[in-house]
């Protein structure tokens, strides 16, 4: 869940600030097209400029160690593990991070297939074992050569879009309809400041809602990437790994375990807002081979 979420917070936070010059610089859009040519540039640029810097983020957030030179056989295992999946699906091999935090924690991402990331927290290499642990390599490998990233933001792309749209739109309604009643002198003269306000109330409300269909995307890409890690390194072993998931993490009630990447405990509206499907869902889905 970290890569979606830093990616959410930073589009919006580059979509906040874009939409912010745009205001304080006079600039204009009078019409619906010119109201939609603006709304495409702000709305690209956030998501853009959130997948490129998405491993620069991601690491700064969990404080994690690139490995550039393995400082014990457990991290040189880790890398000959990750070189050989990365020759086997033709693609370069992604960097390699440890963080340290005690969840059972991984994840992938980058602005490309082939200039990519790979973070296993120390807490998943304490409590899982090698054959675990290479099917978490798998599950993420293949968020990375399906481009999962890049899916992802293409569609914050289009939602930002709409977002800011909507928002601007209905805010410059409403600076509108009171400049045309009472005190309309008084919204002449702040109605730049009330546009404002509510264009950036409602990018937050219309955001948080249009994340339900982001974080929904995310989910499938979860399924996804369980069956195409179980197609390479087989059914059972990636069963095994989901069911000592829900051994290791089940147990603990910490709310960061909750949002966290590779487990998803979730219970009907939270559920919407979650990037990752609860363990159980995950493991009926391998079962059933829903997504082979």
């Amino acid at each position: 869940m970290i890569r979606v979420i830093l990616f959410l917070l930073t589009n919006l936070s580059v979509m906040f600030m874009f939409g912010t010059v745009l205001f304080l610089t006079g600039m204009k859009s009078n019409s619906i097209k010119a109201l939609m040519v603006l709304s495409s540039i702000v709305g690209v640029s956030g998501s853009i400029t959130s997948l490129i810097l998405s491993k620069w983020s991601a690491l700064k957030s969990v404080n994690g160690q690139i490995i550039y030179r393995p400082r014990n056989s457990m991290e040189a295992w880790i890398l000959d593990v990750v070189r050989y999946q990365a020759s086997q699906l033709g693609i370069q091999t992604p960097e390699v991070a440890i963080y340290h935090t005690q969840s059972v924690n991984a994840f992938a991402t980058g602005y490309s297939k082939n200039s990519s990331l790979i973070a296993l927290s120390t807490g998943l290499l304490n409590n899982l074992n090698k054959e675990n642990i290479q099917a978490v390599i798998s599950h993420e490998m293949s968020h990375i050569v399906n481009g999962d990233m890049v899916t992802l933001a293409l569609l914050q792309g289009v939602i930002n879009t709409f977002v800011f749209f909507i928002s601007t739109f209905i805010s410059r309604s409403i600076v509108h309809f009171l400049s045309q009643h009472r005190r309309s002198n008084y919204v002449r003269a702040y109605g730049f400041f009330i546009n404002y306000v509510a264009s950036i109330f409602l990018q937050a409300l219309f955001g948080m809602i249009a994340s339900v269909i982001v974080m929904s995307f995310s989910r499938y890409r979860e399924f996804r990437a369980d069956a195409d890690a179980a197609k390479r390194i087989g059914w059972d072993k990636m069963l095994c790994l989901l069911i000592q998931f829900k051994k290791v993490t089940e147990p603990q009630t910490a709310e960061e375990i909750k949002t966290y990447c590779i487990n998803g405990q979730s219970k009907s509206f939270y559920n919407l807002f979650s990037s990752h499907p609860p363990v159980q869902d995950r493991i009926n889905a391998l079962h059933k081979k829903s997504y082979a």
